[in-house]
């Protein structure tokens, strides 16, 4: 769809938003008021979550608040929805071993890389209840859910796309808003992932090193300077990793797949014999049948301390 109908459809659909927006006006008053049943806990929880549809980057946000609070000495666990997993009844503990296609993408990638428990469930204030009884954590992060209002929260933080920010700021279905903007003027923090805005947090997901899949060798930042790679991408924002290849200068040759794909082993079969790097969100899901060709770009989240401190005196 080209721009112009993408347009057009998005103004024709712009009614539709405004039931939406009437919709979750109405849905957050009714917790407001008492009328919808708010749970709460014994111990603190933090949503890392947006206003809008699509990829922002909530995921690296909270691998690093774990990492951060993990080396303060709080037992730390994490919630999850488990967008595009299969799991639907009750609490899943998720593990290095899970099954990907049952706990979705971003659990796993969570667990993985912190090695905390990780409970996914649709029901957020079960999934709490769950990690607090089984597993005594005395720190709570949510994975998204900045819209799950019947789980209380302690700390809400808000990531933005720095270069997309809000879109065409039409809601749903016509946008990408999922809560009119002023919502930011109430949650605590507001990080920016890859631009500059006052007010807001900012931070950058720098490359720093690559991965072979299979023997899980690690390779310096210019190992694949100047060759030409496959650059692939199910994620919220495929072009923002296919520019980060590009600073690398790989000559990349652009894979995007929808956020949270399936993938199957054929969808990698390419019939040259160029290297094949992807995401660390991608790698989860295709682990289980890489060949020697493919390896993931590892990134970490730089965030000031001072960020981190004040989120600490917040709890």
């Amino acid at each position: 769809m080209d721009l112009n109908t993408r347009g057009v459809v998005n103004y024709l659909l712009w009614p539709v938003s405004g039931v939406f927006y009437a919709l979750s006006k109405l849905r957050r008053a009714l917790y407001r008021w008492g009328i919808l049943q708010t749970h709460h806990f014994q111990v603190p929880v933090i949503v890392v979550g947006n206003i809008t549809v699509g990829g922002s980057g909530k995921t690296p946000v909270v691998i690093k608040l774990v990492q951060y609070f993990k080396q303060q000495g709080r037992r730390v666990g994490v919630v999850s929805r488990g967008y595009g997993g299969t799991h639907t009844q009750g609490s899943l503990l998720v593990n290095a071993h899970t099954n990907v296609a049952l706990s979705g993408d971003e659990p796993l990638l969570i667990v993985i890389s912190t090695g905390v428990p990780v409970m996914v469930n649709k029901d957020r204030s079960q999934a709490v209840k769950d990690l607090i009884d089984q597993h005594q954590v005395d720190l709570v992060i949510s994975d998204d859910g900045l819209q799950h209002y019947a789980m209380d929260r302690t700390v809400e933080i808000a990531v933005i796309d720095g270069n997309r920010r809000f879109g065409n700021q039409f809601f749903l279905p016509a946008g990408p808003l999922r809560e009119s903007q002023n919502r930011l003027k109430q949650v605590d923090f507001i990080i920016n992932n890859g631009g500059v805005f006052p007010g807001e947090v900012s931070v950058q997901l720098k490359p720093v090193k690559f991965v072979h899949m299979r023997s899980e060798e690690e390779f310096p930042l210019d190992f694949f300077k100047n060759q030409t790679c496959h650059g692939m991408a199910g994620i919220g924002h495929p072009e923002r990793f296919f520019n980060t290849l590009a600073q690398l200068n790989i000559d990349v040759q652009k894979q995007a797949f929808e956020d949270h794909y399936p993938y199957q082993a054929q969808d990698l079969a390419f019939e040259d014999n160029y290297p094949i790097i992807m995401t660390a969100k991608d790698w989860v899901k295709c682990r289980e049948f890489a060949n020697d060709k493919m390896y993931y770009l590892k990134v970490d989240l730089d965030i000031g301390k001072d960020f981190l401190n004040k989120l600490a005196e917040k709890l």
